[in-house]
């Protein structure tokens, strides 16, 4: 039997733990249902691997604390960091201002009032409004082929990518969108805002309209890995767009039987030897 080397090794550990029903490292806990077209194209060739992913999000986050050569620092996750909202999906970017009012364990101040800003200062741990791009990480079996998608990536605007280390290829693209727009009360245990709800809508009309930008670069990297890289039809599980070819009760149940089979398939052949 041929020994796999270690990209196939590696290959075929990200391949099993994508088949897995488990859930996986991320907070979600399952890959994007919008990043499972590119993924399954990508794995379909025998020298690359996707490692992660992210469809796109929009985020409503609290900055924490952190410690920092014996100082007291703002920003990042760090202790207290907490997601107040977040949301791969574009259908419910609207209205995450009610769900967050009846869910969160802050109390909840929408206000004009300037005294709010004047409160601000540097120990200030802000809420930040996201909107977080696709990004996608790929195992490459050399650095010819990481070059040459990282090539096809930069030509589809994907102008943040870049090769790493062992031949791993970030793709990302820059149409973020990060804005403060209130602070924690940590006294009241409130969270102000400091812009109201008009301009919170305005917030969510620009992600929307990042949501679909988005989504049509995410279509053109396809197409133009489909068409430069792979140059054949992708396997029937990676359908031409960014639409599902099912839904994902139905690719877990395929991956199972799949699986099973393989089983099946590998006792078979050890009773024969």
């Amino acid at each position: 039997m041929a020994v796999q080397n270690a990209f196939e090794q590696k290959k075929k550990a990200i391949l099993n733990e994508i088949d897995s029903t488990q859930p996986d490292l991320s907070p979600k806990g399952t890959i994007d249902e919008l990043c499972l077209p590119i993924i399954d194209l990508i794995n379909s060739s025998a020298d690359m691997v996707t490692t992660s992913s992210c469809s796109g999000r929009v985020s409503v986050f609290l900055e924490g604390t952190k410690s920092y050569n014996g100082e007291v620092k703002i920003g990042g996750k760090g202790q207290g960091g907490k997601w107040l909202y977040v949301t791969h999906d574009r259908g419910k970017v609207i209205g995450w201002l009610d769900e967050l009012r009846s869910k969160s364990e802050f109390l909840l101040e929408i206000s004009r009032n300037q005294d709010l800003v004047e409160k601000v200062t540097g120990s200030t741990r802000y809420i930040l409004y996201k909107y977080e791009p696709f990004i996608l990480h790929v195992k490459c079996r050399d650095f010819q082929v990481a070059s040459k998608l990282y090539n096809e990536a930069m030509s589809c605007g994907f102008r943040e990518s870049g090769i790493g280390s062992n031949n791993l290829v970030a793709i990302r693209i820059n149409i973020k969108l990060d804005v403060p727009i209130g602070y924690l009360d940590e006294d009241s245990s409130t969270l102000k805002f400091f812009v109201g709800p008009e301009y919170i809508n305005v917030l969510d009309s620009l992600s929307l309209n990042k949501f679909d930008e988005n989504t049509k670069k995410m279509q053109a990297l396809y197409e133009k890995i489909k068409r430069e890289l792979l140059n054949k039809s992708p396997n029937s599980n990676a359908k031409t767009g960014v639409i599902p070819a099912e839904t994902k009760e139905e690719r877990r149940e395929r991956k199972k039987k799949e699986g099973m089979e393989r089983q099946r398939q590998l006792k078979s052949t050890s009773n024969v030897l």
